[in-house]
């Protein structure tokens, strides 16, 4: 992909949306953002694809939710997600303790909310990770499903960023 916007803009609508996923795993995520096109600014497409995040049925939130790996897992596969993926949660490397601690809540959050614990860990260390899923424990359905959707949107912002300077090709 053309490291631009502009050459973002120029794609075809498929090819668009196949780039798109890398960021959300939602199709309909990819699709509202790439029939929003031409973009004029970076900016305005961060806040169209926040506003696609937001617009998602729960459906579809569960679909990107699905290629996100356990926090403290190694993410599958060796494509530009999954080294993404390993980036974003390069501070859940190291410390045995930690690593069980970390999939001993991600059980807990699956078995109470149905559905891999999903937050934005670039810049946060293991500890940070592990209190914050603990925390989120005591949410209610509602308000996680809002959180959920809030780290969504961070995540997404962040991949749209490596997207748009072709990181990960």
């Amino acid at each position: 992909m053309s490291n631009s916007l502009a050459g973002f803009n120029r794609r075809p609508r498929a090819e668009a949306e196949a780039e798109l996923l890398a960021c959300c795993a939602s199709r309909a995520f990819a699709a509202a953002v790439a029939a929003r096109r031409p973009y004029a600014a970076r900016e305005r497409l961060a806040e169209a694809a926040e506003t696609a995040v937001r617009e998602l049925t729960w459906p579809d939130v569960l679909e990107a939710l699905a290629a996100h790996p356990r926090i403290g897992e190694r993410p599958s596969g060796d494509g530009r997600e999954s080294r993404w993926s390993s980036e974003e949660q390069a501070g859940t490397r190291g410390n045995a303790e930690l690593r069980a601690a970390l999939a001993a809540g991600n059980r807990a959050y699956e078995e109470r909310f149905g559905y891999v614990y999903l937050v934005c860990a670039t810049g946060l260390s293991g500890a940070e990770l592990l209190a914050r899923l603990r925390a989120r424990l005591d949410n209610d359905e509602e308000t996680e499903r809002g959180v959920v959707r809030d780290e969504l949107i961070k995540i997404t912002r962040l991949r749209l960023g490596k997207l748009m300077e072709g990181e990960g090709r």
